[in-house]
């Protein structure tokens, strides 16, 4: 019942810069955490956790910044500095509770992100 809708992803030349957006969209009463991850083992790239704190894996903290816009469910991931190793499909993740109080786990469809020159 959640969708996470993605966008930004694409092919870009060693040192570019790519922001991926992700926004949350159904029936939600309140979003408890939310994040990006990548490859097949979903690997942890940035994400809010419970209390608002974000989390970085550290290959990439000081290259990505992640940030939120709460109004509108929405989180963005902005990566400097690209590498070919950051090379994946990023996934968004989102979970929290639904307006009939149930709790929900969402993921999005992926967005590919090619560092390549």
């Amino acid at each position: 019942q959640v969708h996470l809708v993605e966008s930004g992803g694409g092919l870009v030349q060693p040192g570019g810069s790519l922001r991926l957006s992700c926004a949350a969209s159904g029936n939600i009463f309140m979003i408890n955490y939310m994040g990006w991850y990548r490859g097949k083992q979903h690997e942890l790239v940035a994400a809010f956790d419970s209390s608002g704190r974000a989390h970085y894996r550290d290959s990439v903290k000081d290259r990505f910044t992640i940030s939120r816009d709460n109004a509108k469910n929405t989180i963005y991931l902005q990566m400097n500095s690209l590498k070919p190793e950051d090379t994946a499909v990023y996934y968004c993740n989102a979970g929290g509770r639904l307006q009939t109080m149930s709790d929900f786990d969402s993921w999005g469809q992926g967005t590919q992100v090619t560092v390549s020159s």
